[in-house]
């Protein structure tokens, strides 16, 4: 696969060789004493490993009554979402914010400081908050293409990670972030949040227990309906040329004065250089290849991950395939608006994955939500409600109204409750990473789903696929899309 020189980090700022390896020797010799690096990585980890920044060291892990300072990048959409769900939590500091956009930096600042009654760092460029020791964790709200090396990065600097989902932008990307975890001795917890709520456990747990038998076959479904965004050439300007539409409303047309706070080079990142436009920026990235996944990768993946969480697969599928397209007024996006994917296991069990981006139905009442199908009944999940049924004649069993506080013999449900940021939170006290609701690893495998179903629509053909490989079956057009070529300095490492 092509790829550009790897440099951890950039070269913007100078890493001298003898600060480089020492601060790797240190965060590795973390690692180990924290019994964190599995045996076979220990051996490269105690020969010391290159850290993103001289002298950058991992702080001791916050215990029970300590503050945890969390740093923010990303904080235009979800990020700022982000930093209020943390920022109510006890003993939980918003020590500083990151974005490209300086314009949504300064609001921000603002508006924790107001909320939380301290002004937090502010930095434009991510890794220079990473370089700030006081740091403990960050949490990533970027665009899909900059999580992976965001986390990477965060891990060579000594911070646990919560990276929004998907959490990666390729396979690749994916494996080399649970890579990261394990060598730096990281916590790394994925944003699948359905992982900590109640009903969604009692749920899957009813599902694991032979609820409705066994369970065959799952359905995901995402049926939001949007707009078309509109088509306006590349550049900054105003008029009807450069209407465009964000969420079935208008977009703003930023001025010049405005992007001149704008770090748009950093905001491309690792994706190829492109000019400027309104409908590859903020939010509307979601529909360009390049930086997004389409709705199959933004709301879907929550609906992915709840599927093969109910069919209690741990390994990727062997079959995918996909089909779809853009429907309705010609614009500029470029990924589908309405898709169908279906994925297969090893041993049979399927999921179905469906994208409605136009006029629909809902499926039983769900627009998103999922179904599960099994040998003695079927089972409905719409958020955090669910209800089961049997026989011919769809009689009601078990579900959330009459659930009340059953766990169904989950031994995570404690771990969950009080939601995902906290138990991000508590983890991280504790400095026990077995009780993430959702690490990397899972979180990864999850992620996977999307991006696998999305290059079998792009090639326009059914995929086979080797789970333990990672590698498509004689198939080197797909395995190219299993990566991508990364932008100097922007490198995803093959070896973290």
């Amino acid at each position: 696969m092509p790829e550009t020189k790897e440099t951890p980090m950039t070269e913007k700022k100078a890493i001298t060789r003898r600060g480089f390896l020492e601060g790797g020797a240190r965060l590795a010799a973390g690692a180990l004493a924290a019994g964190a690096v599995p045996p076979l990585k220990r051996a490269r980890a105690a020969a010391g490993g290159a850290s993103p920044r001289s002298g950058s060291s991992a702080r001791r892990a916050p215990g029970a009554n300590d503050r945890v300072n969390m740093g923010f990048i990303g904080v235009r959409g979800r990020g700022r979402d982000l930093y209020g769900y943390f920022g109510g939590l006890p003993g939980v500091r918003i020590a500083a914010l990151c974005d490209i956009d300086k314009n949504v930096l300064a609001e921000r600042a603002a508006d924790v400081q107001k909320s939380f009654g301290e002004k937090p760092a502010v930095y434009q460029d991510q890794r220079d908050l990473l370089a700030n020791k006081d740091i403990d964790a960050v949490a990533i709200a970027t665009p899909n293409h900059w999580h992976a090396l965001g986390t990477i990065w965060a891990c060579q600097a000594g911070k646990h990670v919560y990276v929004e989902k998907p959490c990666c932008h390729t396979l690749f990307e994916g494996r080399r972030m649970v890579e990261a975890a394990r060598r730096y001795g990281r916590m790394v917890g994925v944003g699948f949040q359905n992982r900590s709520i109640r009903g969604v456990r009692q749920a899957m747990a009813f599902l694991r227990s032979g609820g409705i038998g066994e369970v065959y076959a799952a359905r995901g479904l995402c049926f939001k309906a949007r707009d078309s965004i509109g088509l306006v050439p590349d550049g900054i300007g105003t008029g009807e040329r450069f209407k465009y539409f964000v969420w079935n409303n208008s977009g703003v047309t930023y001025d010049q004065a405005y992007m001149d706070n704008v770090d748009y080079d950093a905001w491309l990142g690792p994706a190829p250089k492109r000019p400027f436009n309104y409908n590859r920026f903020h939010y509307n990235w979601h529909w360009h290849w390049d930086y997004g996944d389409g709705d199959c990768g933004n709301q879907g993946p929550h609906q992915w991950d709840i599927a093969r969480w109910g069919l209690g697969q741990d390994e990727h599928p062997r079959t995918i395939s996909s089909k779809g397209g853009y429907y309705g007024e010609t614009c500029a996006q470029e990924t589908p608006n309405t898709q169908a994917a279906e994925v297969i296991y090893a041993d049979g069990r399927m999921i179905e994955f469906e994208v409605r981006g136009l006029h629909t139905n809902a499926e039983d009442g769900i627009r998103i939500g999922n179904l599960f199908y099994g040998t003695k009944g079927w089972l409905r999940l719409d958020g955090g409600e669910w209800q089961s049924y049997f026989g011919r004649t769809n009689e009601p069993g078990p579900g959330s109204a009459t659930a009340g506080d059953e766990d169904f013999g989950d031994p995570m449900m404690a771990a969950a409750e009080g939601g995902h940021f906290a138990n991000f939170i508590n983890a991280l006290r504790a400095g026990k990473p077995e009780m993430l609701t959702c690490p990397i690893d899972v979180g990864y495998m999850s992620s996977a789903l999307p991006l696998l179903a999305n290059i079998s629509y792009r090639l326009d053909r059914g995929l086979v696929f080797d789970a333990r490989k990672e590698k498509f079956v004689g198939d080197r057009p797909a395995d190219r899309m299993l990566s991508r070529a990364y932008r100097r300095p922007y490198v995803v490492p093959k070896v973290v």
